[in-house]
């Protein structure tokens, strides 16, 4: 007979033991970032990356978005429409974080609802 709702075989103090030590694993590492920043503040590493890392990001999407569009049966049309929004945005508002954002939502649009 199952204990607590659990399937045959299974036992609640086991099964608690495993979900208290997933937790444990959980809580550390979203904490291990917060906890270790006050190492990093005045990192010049750090403030490289704060700077790079809006760049990269984008780099990495425009890439996987030309390499993975070519595939798609309506081929580069999307991609480029949406390379050529993203690149104006991007001009216009000089904001990373708005380019990176709509410019991923207008190209899933028009590869979902337009093409």
């Amino acid at each position: 007979m199952a204990s607590a709702g659990l399937p045959d075989g299974v036992e609640l103090g086991p099964t608690l033991a495993i979900l208290f030590a997933i937790f444990l694993v959980t809580v550390g590492l979203r904490a291990l970032p917060f906890a270790a920043l006050r190492f990093f503040r005045e990192s010049r590493l750090v403030a490289w990356l704060g700077l790079s890392m809006p760049v990269g990001v984008m780099a990495i999407l425009v890439l996987y978005t030309v390499i993975e569009g070519g595939d798609s049966p309506t081929g580069f049309v999307p991609v480029m429409i949406a390379l050529v929004f993203t690149v104006a945005l991007h001009v216009w508002r000089r904001s990373a974080t708005l380019s990176i954002l709509l410019g991923t939502v207008f190209y899933a649009v028009l590869v979902n609802v337009v093409f």
